[in-house]
Order: C-alpha cells, then structure tokens, then sequence
C-alpha cells in the first residue's frame, strides 16, 4: 500500500511542476470553551465585512481557505441550515478568480448537538458534508476538518476544548471520529463532484529530546503522523502504533481504513516556530510553567528553536520528511508568525523560498499559503480565553476599514514574482539568529538525514534606516530595538548631523542613503522653554521641518514626535487624532508647529504624540524617580489633578517601527491605553514594585510651581486603531525588570546631579 500511494500525485522532474501558488486564508476557528463558541470571523469583523474579498484577491492569492463551517450554517438542528452568509462569499470568491477550499470543521467539535466522541459524529458530518456539496458542486478542493490531530489533543487529551477531556482512549476515539468523518465526508462530497480533492491540513513538527527522555519523543513522532497514515490506510499490524490503537478497542476501524483509505490529494503541512519541541529531563534549567510528565517520568517542554543545537530543522525538514513518507503533492497550508512586522515578513519570506528550494530538488509543493490574514484573537491563550490579544495579519482589523499591512505589501511582490523587499525586512528572522536561545543550549543528536542548512551571505541590507537623536531616551531605544529586531540603523547625533545645518542634512541624506528617518532629537525640558523660546522653536519646529522638508526632496519616510501637550486639556474625554491642537506653554506651541508645517509638505510622513515617558533603560525618567525615592523610605510628591497617559517606551519603539514599515503616514496617538494622575501613576507602579504607595502624597500642579502651565486633563486615545498595550501591562513588566536584583544598583544611581523635570519630559535639553 506504501510504495503505491507514492507514486501517486509525483510528478518527477522539477520542470514539470506547475508554478508554485500563492494561497490564503483568515482564522476562521469556531471552537468551543464549556458552553461558549468562539467565533474568529466573527472577532476579526470579517463577518460583516464581504469587502475583505477585494483585498485578499489583490494580493494576487490564487486559493482562498475559506469556512463552510458546519456550526455556522446548521447550529441547532442538522435540518436547520443556514447558507445565506456562505452563498454570497463563496460566489463572489469565485467572481474575484479565487479558487475556494471548502473548509467545513475549524478546530471545532460540531454543533451542540455532536462532539468529537459521539458515536454518531462521522455520520452526521458526512450528511452536512453532502449538503454542503449539493449547495457548491462547483467547488473541488475540499478540507473536510482542519488539523484533527491537533484538535483531538486540545480537545480530549489535555482539556483546552470541548468537550474537555484528558484521556488517552478518549483521545484516540476523537481522532479516529474525525478521520472517519473526513472518509465519509469525501464519499458524500465525491458523489456530487467526483472531480473534488482531499488537501488535508495537519500541523507538522518534531520533537526533540535528551536521551533520558527519548521514548517520548519517539512516541511524539510517530504520533505527528497519524492523520495523514489513518486516512492513506497505512496504519496495519507493523505500524508501531497498532497494538496501541488495538489495545484501545480501534482495530477493526483500522482494518476498514485499511480496506477502504481516503488519501489526501495534497498535504496541507501547517507549520509554526512551536511545533517542534524539545523534552529535557533537567528540570533545573527550566521555568516550572514548562514542566510537565508522562506515566513515567517529568521532564520539561520548550520550542526546540529556544534551546537546540543545531537549530531544529524547521519547515523545510518536516517537508522534506511529508515527501519522503508519502510521495503526495504537498502545499504549506499555514504560515504566520506572531512577532514585529519585520520578523513576520521573514517567516513567510523563508517558508517561500524554502517551497522554492524544495520544488528545484524534485518535491512537489505547491502553495503556500498565507495564513490569519487577517490576524489572530488570543491564540497565545490556545483560544482557552477572551482577552482580546490580538496579532497583526497581512491586514490590521483594529482600523476601520482594515489596513494592510507591510506582510500585504510582501505577499504582493511574491505574488508577482519579482520587486525588491522592504529594506527592513532584510536579513534572517530571529530563528536564525543566537537571540533565538532563551535557555542552556543543548546539542542534539540528528537520528535521520536532515536538509544541509541553506548557506546565507552575511551581508547587511546596503539601506538603514536613521535615527537622529543619539544621546537622548527615544534615540537609544530605538537603536536598542533596531538592534534585537535585525534592523540595520545608523544613529546620528548633533557633530554629525545638526539640525540647525541644512546642508549638514543633505549631506548626511546623501552618504547614508536611508530608507526613512526617524527624528527622535528635540528640545525636551518644558519649563526651561518658557525662558528659552527662541531655543526651543529652534529645536523642535524649525529644525524638525528642516530634516523633513529633506526628507521630503528624497522621497523618504520619516517619523517625528509630538506631545500631549499640544492640547488645553479642556474637554472631557481623552484627545484623538483630529481634535485641534491648542497648546499652553512654549513647549507644545513648538510641536504644534512642527506637527503644522512637517504635515504640510505633503508626502510619506507621520506624527506621533505620545507622553509620560517610562523605562526600565532610562535613569531620568518619573517611573524611575518613584522606585529610586520609596526605595529609600522616602515620601513622594506627585501631582494629583493632571491626567494623562504614560508611555511605555520599548512599547512605543516597537510600535513605531511597525507602523514605519507599514508605510503608515498622518497623525498618530501612541500612548498605554489608560488615565491616571500623576499621583495614581506613582502609587501604581509603587504597588507593581512591591513598594509602599502611602508614601504617594498627592498635591495640587499649583503648589510645584513650574513655570510652564500644563493641561488639567491630556489623555491619549486613537480613533485610528490602538495598537498599544495597557497600561496596567506596561507598568507590571516594566516593574518585573526594574525589581529584578541585579537591577538594584542602577536604581540606586541617579544620573549626573541634576534634577530631572519628571512631570513630563527628561533628560539632556538638546539630543
């Protein structure tokens, strides 16, 4: 039966090889927690938002992953069926010359009235299979269930879904239901078409382990295989999971498998940076949230990218380990990765060339496919809660109408066989880097051949991206998140490119050869500008506008900052982008000025107000004033009637980056998602510290006396999509790093003598 099935679908010599297909999809789950169904389409908005078509197809998609999913369309009763919904995307997919594959059960376990173990499961799903094919006979290609060894696992061996079970009988039961549904299904489906295809997706990966640990490795990937060695019949006395299975009661549906297979006309292999595991039974080296146990012993659980050595052998090793075994065509069913957008735009980037490379060495893959298009809701939480965490897509749904995204623009240029990548993009993810390590390295023993590693030149991209501002806050953390993002970047400060000098600007334009600017320099002690005016304008609004209108000239992105305090604070809600600016102190006139006339000029350029600065990274800032004075036992003045929204700073370099790379241009608001006092905010970050927030005496702005009048209320919202985390997020990691003991000395140092205007801007006057 082997050697016959793969010979099936090989088509020999590259040449012969039709061109390799650019696929999509969005997260289309429906699974369900107790007695809630979580709904994907519904989260992402694409529900009510047919329009979404239009944009796949413009990304040169030439498939579309698209849910005929059996909780949607008959919830209630099996003769109750509603296709409305499905009848009028499905229609205009194959207007917009997609071709649709059906996917008729996401990650689910049926309708209320089914579930994974319910003897009558198989048949009830081939009766909607049926219906479903009677309602599309046009439709060919056909995912009947998508990942069922997955979800068998999530389902009933470790209780992350219903119908929450963690059993290993049960398991296999549930597996077993699913592929024998997807038997019956094609059966029904083939009956109406008999031209339709199986592309039965699984997710693919490998384990790894130390030796002591190396029967449950053994066990993990011989499992991994199941879905696809069930439905091809592979799986008879001599398989070495038989007498498993047997022993379980399964083997006379293996015997009728057996007799009657249903092999996949393509393999969808899904694949993701956590599929491959590594099992080390030296629990010391490891958090205990990744410990975990077999009947036989504990051991711990991490991505074997986080830990091995050599590097696991990734999507082009387990493709090359699909052929091997089946000899079947095979597509990428799945690939996405929830990180920067540069890192996103590498993952998809290598799984592309790695189809590429493959195909040139005979193997037939024939897609990939371009997964959570439009993102991801809570998949960090295994969709176990409603959170709301979301991961940006080749579209970011948090913008209405969504917006794409720099993985759009990538999927574009792949699509069309040619362009130049975006400059930040360049460079090997962080899976090939040594940031990858996130543990004692372990060396692994490779027991099977293994694809030779892809020889990379190490070359940086020729065209970085410049960052003006060296000395200052903003500066050197952008620097800092160039650096761990595998950006290249050139850091300027004022010998080497004044802005008061318009030629030192041209100049430095011109030698460096960037692809955009970010300008992080400016005047940033708000009282000492209202004596200072001159100096200030100088600063923030001329030379600003001096290094845009040059960037302008170029055709070059840039980035500049702007305040909260460019407002009165005289309404009663948090500012948003197009409220106007009307500022009250020198400070904010000079960034309402810049904001003005940079904007004015046309072209690539965004603005970004953000306030309140803190980090762990940065002595001078007020967070870091409140952990260094209660520390000492000391009480705090704060003021207790100015509200605003502080700004975590790594949260604000990554998110300006990802906006840069997404060529995002206008008005931007970037603060934590919060308000508070400047008081409050103490006593937050007092408590997140294990600090006393009685020592926070709350004062009125009046009794400090500042020369500069500040706005009562300031906070930030956006009406353009937020893309920042709370702020009760930001202010607990920045607490677990400034607690940490080798922190401590740092704490304990402040800067140079000066005293620092904490209530809003820090640091040196001019960076």
């Amino acid at each position: 039966m082997l050697a016959r099935l793969k010979l099936v679908g090989v088509t020999g010599k590259p040449g012969c090889m039709r061109q390799l297909e650019l696929w999509g999809g969005h997260e289309c789950t429906v699974n369900r927690v107790g007695r809630t169904f979580h709904d994907q389409t519904v989260r992402s908005g694409h529900q009510n938002r047919i329009e979404d078509l239009e944009r796949f197809a413009a990304l040169g998609l030439k498939a579309l992953r698209y849910p005929v999913l059996w909780e949607r369309v008959a919830p209630r009763r099996p003769d109750d069926q509603d296709w409305s919904w499905t009848d009028e995307r499905l229609a205009r997919i194959r207007d917009l010359g997609m071709r649709p594959i059906a996917g008729l059960l996401h990650h689910g376990s049926g309708p209320r009235y089914t579930s994974l173990v319910d003897q009558s499961f198989p048949e009830l799903f081939a009766a909607y299979a049926r219906a479903a094919a009677e309602r599309y006979p046009w439709v060919e290609d056909w995912t009947p269930v998508n990942e069922p060894l997955t979800t068998a696992r999530f389902s009933a061996l470790y209780g992350h879904w219903y119908p929450h079970l963690a059993d290993e009988h049960l398991f296999w039961a549930a597996l077993m239901n699913q592929i024998q549904g997807v038997r019956l299904a094609m059966r029904e489906i083939r009956k109406v078409n008999p031209a339709a295809r199986l592309v039965q997706t699984e997710d693919l990966g490998r384990t790894y382990s130390t030796k002591a640990v190396k029967h449950q490795a053994d066990f993990d990937n011989a499992r991994r295989w199941m879905t696809w060695d069930l439905l091809c019949g592979q799986v008879t006395p001599g398989h070495v999971l038989w007498d498993r299975l047997d022993g379980f009661g399964l083997g006379d549906q293996l015997r009728q498998l057996a007799e009657d297979p249903c092999p996949p006309d393509v393999l969808g292999v899904n694949h993701y940076l956590t599929s491959e595991r590594f099992l080390d039974h030296r629990l010391e080296h490891y958090p205990p949230e990744r410990h975990g146990r077999n009947a036989f012993m504990r051991f711990a659980d991490v991505e074997a990218v986080r830990v091995a050595l050599p590097a696991p052998a990734g999507l082009e090793g387990v493709l090359d380990e699909a052929w091997a075994r089946y000899g079947r065509p095979l597509a990428i069913t799945e690939s996405h990765n929830g990180c920067t957008r540069e890192e996103q735009v590498r993952w998809i980037r290598d799984a592309w060339d790695a189809a590429q490379r493959l195909r040139s060495r005979g193997v037939d893959v024939q897609a990939i496919t371009a997964w959570a298009l439009l993102g991801t809701f809570d998949w960090n939480s295994l969709l176990t809660r409603h959170v709301g965490h979301y991961e940006v897509g080749a579209f970011d749904v948090r913008l209405d109408p969504p917006k794409a995204t720099a993985i759009a623009a990538e999927l574009k240029r792949l699509g069309a066989g040619g362009g130049e990548p975006h400059p930040a993009t360049q460079g090997p993810g962080w899976w090939r880097r040594d940031i990858r390590l996130a543990f004692r390295p372990v060396f692994r023993t490779m027991d099977a051949p293994e694809p030779k590693p892809e020889v990379r030149t190490p070359e940086r991209p020729s065209r970085p991206l410049l960052i003006a501002g060296a000395t200052g806050t903003l500066g050197k953390a952008l620097a800092r998140a160039c650096e761990w993002r595998g950006i290249d970047y050139r850091l300027t400060g004022r010998s080497e490119m004044s802005l008061e000098d318009e030629s030192a600007i041209a100049a430095t334009l011109d030698a460096v050869q960037p692809w955009g600017v970010i300008n992080a320099a400016g005047w940033v002690r708000v009282d000492d500008a209202e004596a200072e005016a001159s100096a200030c304008m100088a600063a923030n609004a001329e030379g600003a506008l001096r290094l845009a209108r040059a960037c302008h000239e170029r055709g070059l992105p840039m980035v500049g900052f702007s305040s909260d305090l460019v407002f009165d604070g005289r309404i009663d809600r948090p500012y948003m982008e197009s409220d106007a600016p009307c500022p009250l102190n020198v400070y904010g006139r000079s960034k309402a000025q810049a904001e003005c006339e940079i904007l004015a000029l046309g072209g690539p350029a965004l603005i970004i107000r953000t306030a309140a600065f803190f980090s762990p990274f940065d002595p001078y800032n007020f967070a870091a004033h409140v952990v260094r004075t209660l520390s000492g036992g000391r009480e705090l003045p704060a003021a207790d009637d100015l509200v605003i929204s502080p700004t975590y700073v790594p949260d604000l370099v990554d998110a300006t980056l990802d906006l840069m790379i997404d060529g995002e241009t206008g008005i931007r608001h970037l603060a934590n998602q919060g308000q508070v006092s400047w008081a409050e905010f103490a006593r937050r970050i007092a408590k997140a510290a294990g600090l006393n927030p009685d020592l926070v005496i709350g004062r009125p702005a009046a009794s400090f006396r500042w020369p500069a009048e500040r706005p009562a209320f300031a906070a930030l919202a956006t009406e353009r999509g937020q893309v920042m985390p709370t702020l009760e997020n930001a202010i607990a990691r920045y607490a677990a790093i400034v607690t940490e003991p080798e922190f401590a000395g740092e704490a304990e140092a402040e800067a140079d003598g000066r005293a620092p205007d904490f209530f809003g801007r820090t640091s040196a006057r001019v960076s």
